[in-house]
């Protein structure tokens, strides 16, 4: 298994902390370079599972942590393009998406000319593995995209995002592939999908409804493989795909939703002050679209946060004192309520 020994203590003693909030505070920096993001709990709090590109990889990869940054390892194949790791309920697995089947190169990058986009590759599998590495089964088979899973540890169930049906849509599964469930069906990206901790609602981002402009790009970008997240607004439903409600109608970039823990608000990451700006905070929205709070200031890139098993703390990715244009790096935060 290959590893990195990074020195943590005197790294974090160097780093400055971002600046506190209401909600926020005892920062603490747990990778140190490349381009981090996508840090999710293990059940038990005392892991992390994140996405990395990072020496000697080209495109990321799936990496294991202690709660604390130390012992940072390669669970992934190290092959093709991977995203999106998650535990599952036991503490002793992982999910993530990957293309390795489909070639031991990262797929190209998404044309920049065309704007900021996402690729969503057609080699992407969602795979089982041990929470060590050892790949024990592929979970999706269908053609096209199978990727962005997360986990819901009370029930099990895997969310996901597929095109098996012809166009982006949540599904769930079981941990072993089985009861496969579409649960979205409007035309259109839905995907970044997480559950409540009792498992009774899901909350995700999707294209911008009722927007003809967008709509109209997203059929077009699909036929490449591409998405555009730029115009993503938050929706909820039932566990289901049942009861489906908008959270968000900002016309911005709104993504990265995650429950608090009693499932009562979402804390997600927007552009909304410059839709088409660089800087992305946390805000804090209730179940009904009601309460908006901004919880992050940091002038710069904030997204894809997490509370803890216990709900004391917050993990986070940001670009905050990178040291160069695309470095973004996982901290965490004591949360106060």
């Amino acid at each position: 298994m290959f590893r990195f020994t990074l020195f943590f203590l005197s790294a974090a003693a160097l780093a400055q902390a971002p600046p506190a909030s209401a909600h926020l505070s005892n920062f603490r920096q747990l990778t140190h370079g490349g381009q981090n993001a996508e840090a999710y709990w293990s059940p038990d709090g005392s892991r992390l599972i994140f996405q990395s590109t990072r020496d000697p990889y080209q495109c990321d990869q799936i990496f294991v942590m202690n709660a604390d940054g130390s012992d940072q390892r390669l669970v992934s194949t190290g092959k093709g393009r991977t995203t999106c790791g998650y535990f599952l309920k036991d503490n002793a697995h992982i999910v993530y998406g990957s293309t390795h089947a489909a070639g031991d190169a990262c797929p190209p990058p998404p044309d920049r000319s065309k704007g900021y986009l996402w690729g969503v590759f057609p080699g992407y599998d969602i795979y089982l593995a041990t929470a060590e590495g050892k790949i024990e089964k592929q979970l999706t088979t269908a053609p096209g995209y199978d990727a962005e899973a997360t986990v819901n540890f009370k029930t099990g169930r895997i969310l996901y995002t597929s095109l098996s049906s012809g166009d982006l849509e949540l599904w769930s599964m079981q941990p072993d592939g089985s009861s496969k469930k579409q649960l979205t069906r409007r035309e259109g990206y839905d995907g970044g999908s997480v559950s409540s901790r009792d498992g009774k609602q899901i909350v995700w981002r999707a294209t911008a409804p009722g927007n003809k402009e967008v709509m109209a790009r997203y059929r077009e970008l699909l036929k490449e493989n591409l998405t555009e997240p730029m115009r993503m607004e938050l929706f909820i439903s039932d566990a289901d795909g049942k009861n489906i409600r908008q959270l968000t109608d900002y016309g911005c970039a709104s993504f990265a939703p995650s429950f608090t823990p009693d499932g009562k608000r979402i804390i997600f990451s927007s552009n909304k002050h410059n839709c088409d700006g660089r800087k992305f905070d946390l805000y804090m929205i209730n179940t009904d679209g009601t309460g908006l709070q901004q919880i992050t200031d940091f002038g710069g890139f904030a997204s894809f946060p997490e509370f803890s098993p216990d709900g004391r703390k917050l993990v986070f990715a940001t670009d905050y004192q990178g040291r160069s244009r695309y470095e973004f790096n996982i901290w965490t935060a004591d949360w106060k309520d």
